[in-house]
């Protein structure tokens, strides 16, 4: 399967005519998100989202880009589509899915990466991104099988290089989900 890039995650529905608002991942929505863009769709099996979403039609409203598709065209097909997330083909990108800025990093640079703590140790290895509204969570698979998240941000993960990222752990963070 060819290597993919997240150009945007499909957020709440916006009215009740399918339009959703739309987390960006690329520098170039105009041209990413332009009218009859045909995106792939990354969602979980079973969800019943179709393979790919053809752009109706986009606007930004008060600063939040939201998007309309050929195959949703009301609240509650929107509502369906929460969570799912458009990619483009690595091998197809013309270099405008690029990166915000340098310290913002695609889903698919995370996931298989070492977790190391401060002291170099391997603690674990990243397994996922959870997008959130406040902020970015790692989704961690420690080395005694138990699943954390852990905030996305540089207090907490000051360091992502090629082949690991280093968390230095809140105490007590880990025991959350070792006895919740």
């Amino acid at each position: 399967m060819a290597e993919q890039r997240v150009v945007a995650q499909i957020g709440k529905p916006h009215g009740l005519r399918g339009e959703v608002t739309v987390r960006l991942y690329t520098d170039d929505p105009e041209h990413r998100l332009a009218v009859g863009a045909a995106l792939r769709t990354r969602a979980p099996a079973g969800s019943g989202t179709p393979g790919h979403l053809t752009v109706r039609s986009t606007r930004v409203h008060q600063g939040i880009w939201l998007v309309a598709f050929e195959e949703v065209t009301d609240r509650t097909g929107a509502e369906g589509l929460r969570g799912v997330r458009l990619v483009l083909d690595a091998a197809a990108d013309d270099g405008a899915a690029t990166r915000l800025d340098e310290d913002a990093w695609y889903e698919d640079d995370l996931v298989g990466l070492e977790v190391r703590d401060p002291a170099g140790d391997v603690i674990g290895r990243v397994t996922g991104l959870e997008v959130g509204a406040a902020q970015d969570r790692l989704v961690v698979e420690l080395a005694d099988g138990v699943t954390a998240q852990v905030p996305f941000v540089e207090a907490i993960v000051p360091e992502v290089a090629g082949d690991h990222v280093v968390v230095a752990a809140p105490p007590g963070l880990f025991d959350l989900y070792r006895n919740g």
